[in-house]
């Protein structure tokens, strides 16, 4: 038989009080020092940071180390949020700032993309328009060869389904430069898919 776990009212109480409270009432404790919000927000939240930083960094490693470090952040200047933009938009800019600086530090150079052939732009998304079978594997590094300014954009849209006003607001451009990479990543996508042995991005 096996040994269960027993978890005392209040605690079970707490945990669901935490589960059922809005990223912003969970900031608003965090702010005051509450731990069991911030373990609360970071359960909810942990995987899709690490995911958009893995995206960004490429290193499962580094991804683990900035994790952390954005949750900290959290946890220190939680009472600065306001309210501006939704949680996890606030979360991922944190994120974002982080990995771009190790980036930086990497001395990560950008690709000219300005270059790119003229291929038509699809109205689906990438995976849609692929053989299921070969989705993930032919995408992924497709994408990932990408200029960091571009696979951004892609990840941002497609990966973490962002519109256009809420990825301008994450990376701080206009909506309509957020069109113009858009643009372009998909056009060097479609490069990279067909040199891959894929025609095209179907419309």
């Amino acid at each position: 038989m096996q040994n269960l776990i027993i978890i005392p009212a209040d605690a079970r109480n707490a945990i669901v009080a935490a589960a059922a409270m809005t990223d912003e009432m969970l900031l608003a404790l965090i702010a005051d020092g509450d731990r069991g919000a911030m373990h609360t927000l970071y359960a909810r939240h942990n995987v899709r940071v690490y995911r958009f930083i893995l995206r960004m960094l490429r290193d499962a490693t580094a991804a683990e180390d900035l994790v952390s470090q954005v949750f900290l952040d959290v946890w220190r200047t939680a009472g600065q949020f306001e309210g501006r933009a939704q949680v996890s938009t606030w979360l991922l800019s944190i994120a974002r700032f982080k990995a771009l600086t190790a980036l930086r530090q990497r001395r990560f150079e950008d690709i000219d993309q300005d270059d790119v052939m003229d291929i038509a732009d699809g109205g689906d998304t990438p995976e849609a328009s692929l053989d299921r079978s070969n989705t993930s594997a032919i995408l992924r590094t497709c994408v990932d060869r990408l200029s960091p300014a571009h696979r951004e954009i892609i990840n941002l849209v497609y990966y973490h389904e962002m519109s256009v006003e809420e990825a301008g607001r994450l990376i701080g451009i206009p909506q309509s430069t957020v069109k113009t990479r858009m643009f372009y990543a998909r056009k060097q996508l479609a490069l990279l898919l067909k040199s891959a042995g894929v025609e095209s991005l179907a419309a």
